[in-house]
């Protein structure tokens, strides 16, 4: 069941997208995806010889309250492109996290590296916006999504030439997303109603997502230490946010956490 809080995340989102649409027509965010590029590879950026960073933007959450002064997501990208990162996940829900769509054109601006958007994705529009502004990836959860959506939003996403991080956590959703045939797995250590954070979780549900099916450990991972243990749980990558955010040099904790592979 969803949480009291994703709930409203995902009523946020929703009201936002209203907004949106009225701006920008599906018919328009069309056209401008058919004028970009292909799509950067998403699993492929996650499926290097070391543990993966997967450095995510964002100016705010519900629980931490303000992240950073002076949020500007086009500087962090340039900052983790060159610091190693695999690939960026840019927060694009603003009523809650203080981020738009349009921050996704602005980190596609200064770095080449796959992005995702990050947000509360329940709608269609959702995901052509992120592709219209040079989102390679979506955040899909299982948590927000009954079966039939999250199957026909993944159909959608690769229709687009994209690729999604289908987050979980619990077993049942692990069984759900490898149902809708997710290629990607993002194993959400934060209890969405209690809030309490587990990084043994990755340990948990690991055995339960095949070899060839991503695995990205996500909250909780502040250190080089955090990092190693998800490299040892068999995590293909890690999404780290918050402890970037606040961190005096995010370009050498995101070296710290870029782990070598673990020893054979």
């Amino acid at each position: 069941m969803a949480s009291d809080l994703l709930l409203r995340l995902v009523a946020e989102s929703r009201a936002e997208v209203e907004l949106r649409r009225a701006a920008m027509p599906e018919a328009r965010l069309e056209r401008l995806a058919a004028a970009l590029p292909a799509p950067r590879d998403f699993i492929g950026a996650l499926r290097g010889e070391g543990l993966a960073v997967i450095a995510e933007t964002k100016a705010r959450t519900p629980l931490m309250g303000v992240l950073v002064e002076n949020y500007s997501p086009g500087r962090l990208a340039s900052v983790y492109t060159a610091a190693g990162a695999a690939a960026l996940s840019v927060l694009c829900q603003e009523t809650s996290f203080g981020g738009r769509p349009e921050h996704l054109a602005e980190a596609r601006g200064v770095s080449d590296l796959p992005i995702m958007r990050k947000d509360f994705v329940v709608t269609e529009h959702q995901v052509l916006e992120a592709r219209a502004y040079g989102a390679d990836a979506v955040l899909l959860i299982v948590a927000a999504l009954g079966s039939q959506s999250l199957g026909v939003l993944l159909q959608l996403v690769r229709s687009l030439g994209m690729e999604a991080l289908v987050e979980v956590h619990t077993e049942s959703e692990v069984e759900a997303a490898l149902k809708a045939e997710a290629r990607v797995v993002g194993v959400n250590h934060r209890d969405l109603v209690t809030f309490q954070v587990d990084v043994r979780l990755t340990d948990r549900l690991r055995p339960l997502v095949p070899a060839d099916v991503a695995l990205v450990a996500e909250s909780g991972i502040r250190t080089a230490a955090d990092a190693r243990r998800m490299r040892d749980a068999g995590a293909d990558a890690i999404l780290v946010g918050e402890a970037l955010m606040r961190a005096p040099d995010p370009a050498a904790m995101l070296r710290e956490l870029s782990v070598p592979p673990r020893p054979t």
